[in-house]
């Protein structure tokens, strides 16, 4: 009985970390058309004080998970190369972990350019993977879908 109450309390523990994270960081998806069948989706990361979202590119050495966005592939769209990061990036040395790390504060905003390819209305799917730290823990990494349409 005891075992089973030990584990339990464990299972408990940790869904409750794992529903945190998403807490730590509220994102917003806007769409703006900038020419004929050319879009920018803007993924904005707005993050609680006190917390940090990582960087899509780390050093070799960082132990942190970088953010990783994925896109649903859209047989009428084109993903002009990879998120491009808006904001303030803090890249500084962990002498605890030692290792280096990319990351930032209070607001990021991840801009990403696609290409429509006809006159068609269609939608930017995905996935966000990213992971939230403070000064004492980081939080285990989650996961948030997207969908923002798009007017060919």
């Amino acid at each position: 009985m005891k075992k089973i109450i030990t584990s339990l309390t464990a299972l408990i523990i940790a869904f409750a970390a794992l529903a945190q994270s998403g807490t730590k960081v509220k994102w917003d998806y806007t769409v703006k058309k900038i020419g004929d069948k050319k879009y920018e989706i803007r993924m904005v990361a707005n993050i609680q004080p006190g917390w940090h979202l990582y960087s899509q590119t780390q050093s070799a050495d960082a132990i942190a998970l970088p953010t990783t966005i994925t896109f649903a592939k859209n047989p009428l769209l084109t993903i002009a190369g990879k998120p491009k990061e808006v904001g303030k990036v803090i890249d500084t040395y962990d002498k605890a972990t030692q290792s280096r790390s990319r990351f930032y504060s209070n607001k990021v905003e991840f801009v990403q350019v696609v290409v429509v390819k006809g006159n068609v209305k269609t939608a930017v799917a995905g996935d966000v993977e990213f992971m939230v730290c403070d000064d004492k823990q980081c939080l285990p990494p989650d996961k948030t879908k997207f969908t923002v349409k798009l007017e060919g």
